[in-house]
């Protein structure tokens, strides 16, 4: 049975919610992953019906489809439009590009592996198409799991062609905001010299010493140029 089938549509908008039932707060306040299945819909959908709200309305399709959002999912476009009142155009077209996009995103993650550090070398293989050609510095931070999968890179300044500057500070809160358990430190040299500086060193040093306090483990730094590079791990200089 259609959700509100017997009664005429006036959109009831999140925002004339209840305070306790206003699902975009809460996903502010909590993140997304503390809403309901229901509420997620709602927040796609926008607006419900007269007397019922847009929380309610997506609770009631969802137990129209025994609860199940792979049911839901199912569902054609104009499935969802004939099936339930209130579901025009816009509601069942950005419900059916939300799962597409969920579609896509699992895809992806189930096609594409974390690449697994196990020596300088695979640093080099993963960088070096990204800096050996540069005709200028930049920074970049490896964030790795527990079992030394790089779970993101992120570069975290550029320069000129002998140097960049680096804020320790937004380096950590980098790494912290990415849970990582340790990280790996790589910038280039422009000049095809690999053998770190004295303000290499230096920096090298106030990262590891920041990081130990915060429990993160700086497993290498590496100095790409060209097609050479300097593992300070390699040398025993960490």
């Amino acid at each position: 049975m259609g959700v509100g089938a017997d009664k005429p549509f006036i959109s009831t908008r999140i925002l004339d919610l209840n305070k306790d039932d206003m699902p975009r707060e809460k996903a502010l306040a909590q993140g997304v992953r503390a809403l309901s299945d229901a509420e997620l819909i709602a927040i796609i959908f926008g607006g419900g019906l007269p007397g019922l709200s847009v929380v309610d309305m997506a609770r009631g399709i969802l137990r129209d489809c025994d609860n199940r959002v792979d049911f839901l999912a199912r569902l054609s476009m104009n499935e969802l439009m004939s099936k339930y009142k209130g579901i025009g155009p816009a509601k069942a077209v950005s419900l059916a590009a939300a799962f597409e996009l969920g579609r896509r995103n699992s895809e992806q993650a189930s096609s594409c592996v974390d690449p697994q550090i196990r020596s300088s070398r695979d640093v080099m293989v993963l960088m070096a198409p990204l800096l050996g050609a540069l005709e200028y510095e930049e920074f970049w931070v490896l964030m790795l799991s527990r079992s030394n999968r790089v779970t993101y890179k992120r570069c975290i300044s550029q320069g000129g062609t002998a140097a960049t500057v680096v804020d320790v500070k937004l380096l950590l809160k980098r790494v912290i905001d990415c849970l990582a358990e340790g990280i790996i430190l790589v910038h280039n040299h422009p000049s095809g010299n690999p053998n770190p500086s004295g303000e290499d060193d230096s920096l090298t040093r106030r990262i590891k010493d920041g990081a130990k306090i915060l429990g993160i483990n700086v497993l290498d730094h590496i100095i790409i140029a060209r097609d050479k590079y300097f593992s300070y791990a390699d040398e025993g200089r960490l």
